[in-house]
């Protein structure tokens, strides 16, 4: 079974900056045969993609919201991908949930969230004004 694992949401002021973290884990499961995503869900909204890196070749993807804001990165030796986020604003303000999915990397498809296998339990990243 694959887990994965976020941490580091918190409480930011709008202009600040947080880094979350994605641990990934499991029986037989070989991270770089997947890709990694980042989404997030705000209340009475529906769940959507951030940004995603794919794990064998480093190549990555933004949504538009968040390009030129938000960096995602991967430590492979730790099956770990960050995403730094840079200059938050309050309509950031979400629970952010990592996800894993298999297969072919191209474009944008591991910004839906139908695209992927496995998720996390999410954490909470709360932007004041």
């Amino acid at each position: 079974e694959v887990q994965l694992v976020e941490s580091g949401g918190g409480l930011v002021q709008a202009g600040g900056s947080l880094r979350l973290s994605c641990a990934a884990s499991g029986s037989g499961f070989s991270f770089d045969d997947y890709a990694i995503g980042w989404f997030r869900q705000a209340p009475g909204k529906e769940r959507e993609g951030v940004s995603s890196i794919s794990s064998s070749d480093g190549r990555t993807f933004y949504s538009d919201s968040v390009t030129g804001r938000f960096t995602i990165s991967s430590d492979n030796a730790k099956n770990t991908v960050y995403l730094q986020m840079n200059s938050l604003k309050p309509e950031d303000t979400a629970v952010y949930y990592c996800a894993a999915g298999f297969g072919p990397y191209y474009s944008g498809r591991f910004l839906w969230p139908a695209a992927m296998d496995h998720w996390g339990k999410g954490t909470l990243v709360t932007v004041s004004s």
